[in-house]
């Protein structure tokens, strides 16, 4: 097995993994973590680069967006760079500026829909909360920390089947009236500041800060559940966020383990799920930025480009034993039957033949099996960070991801030995690179 891992240890850390990581920020502190445990040195993007062949660096921007990488002995001459691209964030509730509401005496908290949520299953869950807080220290800097409650402080209880004969039916969410979680009762004569509550919690959490003002943040909602086995054979996981911190910590993973001969980046972008269209998204240019410093600007990196290589892992849809109809019949990916390559005519995944090839003798020489996806002809295909990355950087690309259940939803399920297998294909890439 590739660096002697097995699969039993590799979904222990990644139950720690995706239980540490509630939101991107800790998404990427969390890999920070093992970065630096693994020899990786933090570069800062506002000062000047020096690089050494066989050394391993890290960058972070708006600390929820990572990439990271080796830059190998033979990168010189004709350099090339085995990449892997995956997305830190997931679709949930985030909590609005202003969120305080008070109605028939609960204390609640207005939210926003962040993504494309399943939004049924957030009913009746124990939610906490985390993410980051701006605020003023009492030298007037402008500082920020990432706070997380952990434990269940809010829920949003269904409404009864007795006040809603026809909710099996037909019920519908109104995200503005039926979402805000409810975090206690107040009595008539009292209220609760939210920047007060983020306060005690950072004075919890950071005995050594010194809060003057909150003055902003960016919080949101998650199931306190834990990740799980599930299965008669214990044949699956069911955990928040797999889609798709399954892949980041996977890439993570393979880099950690990977050697220095050749040049290997990992990137994990925020706001995928959104559209990537911002300053650190994956239609940002974070990733050129780190390319050019790298590789050189205009012809050097276009020359790079051409000899490089982009695995888009992204989570895949498994066919659903419940409603197979909603498969092509011939392209309906099963559990923990190998990595799934999503092809798509009109580019909604930037695969094609030859790259689709070449992924597969990764997953060959891995001694893995792997699978293929296509929407059926008469539905809409999601996208990925793919086509985006292909487009603006001309780096032939291949989209790929794991067979999943429930995809959006606050829990979601995939197979117990897909990650581990998908591991040792990423090994196997940035072992011997294109």
């Amino acid at each position: 097995m590739a660096q002697n891992k097995t699969k039993t240890t590799f979904n222990t850390n990644l139950f720690t993994f995706l239980a540490d990581s509630p939101t991107p920020f800790h998404a990427v502190q969390t890999s920070i973590h093992a970065l630096e445990k693994n020899g990786f040195v933090a570069l800062i993007e506002d000062e000047s680069w020096q690089l050494s062949r066989g050394k391993k660096y890290y960058v972070t921007r708006n600390e929820s967006s990572i990439i990271a990488f080796t830059l190998g002995k033979n990168f010189k001459n004709r350099p090339s760079i085995n990449m892997i691209g995956a997305h830190t964030d997931s679709p949930c509730l985030k909590i609005k500026p202003n969120p305080e509401r008070t109605k028939t005496g609960y204390f609640q908290l207005g939210v926003e829909v962040y993504g494309g949520a399943l939004l049924n299953p957030w009913f009746d869950r124990d939610l906490s909360l985390a993410g980051r807080v701006s605020y003023e220290n009492s030298n007037g800097e402008l500082k920020s920390a990432l706070i997380d409650f952990k434990e269940p402080i809010a829920i949003i209880p269904s409404l009864a089947i007795h006040l809603d004969k026809d909710a099996n039916k037909n019920r519908t969410i109104n995200k503005q009236n039926h979402l805000p979680p409810i975090l206690g009762l107040l009595s008539k004569d009292k209220t609760i500041k939210f920047v007060d509550l983020l306060q005690k919690q950072i004075n919890s959490q950071y005995q050594e800060v010194s809060v003057k003002q909150i003055l902003d943040h960016e919080l949101f909602f998650y199931d306190t559940q834990k990740p799980a086995y599930v299965g008669l054979n214990q044949e699956f996981i069911a955990s928040a966020r797999l889609d798709n911190l399954l892949s980041c910590y996977t890439g993570l993973t393979a880099l950690l383990d990977s050697d220095d001969t050749h040049t290997n980046l990992l990137m994990c972008s925020d706001h995928e799920e959104v559209g990537s269209a911002s300053s650190s998204g994956a239609h940002g240019p974070f990733l050129k930025s780190v390319l050019e410093r790298l590789c050189g600007a205009g012809e050097s990196l276009t020359q790079c480009m051409h000899r490089s290589f982009m695995i888009s892992a992204d989570n895949a849809h498994g066919i659903h034993p419940n409603y197979p109809d909603k498969h092509d019949d011939n392209h309906g990916p099963i559990f923990n039957s190998g990595p799934v390559i999503k092809l798509n005519a009109n580019q909604r995944y930037a695969t094609n033949s030859e790259t689709s090839a070449l992924f597969k003798l990764f997953c060959k020489k891995a001694n893995v099996p792997f699978q293929s996806f296509v929407v059926r002809s008469d539905m809409g295909c999601g996208s990925t960070i793919g086509p985006i990355t292909a487009a603006e950087l001309g780096v032939k690309t291949v989209d790929i991801g794991l067979p999943t259940f429930a995809m959006h939803s606050i829990r979601e399920l995939a197979g117990a030995d897909d990650a581990f297998n998908l591991y040792q294909v990423f090994i196997n890439y940035f072992k011997h690179g294109v």
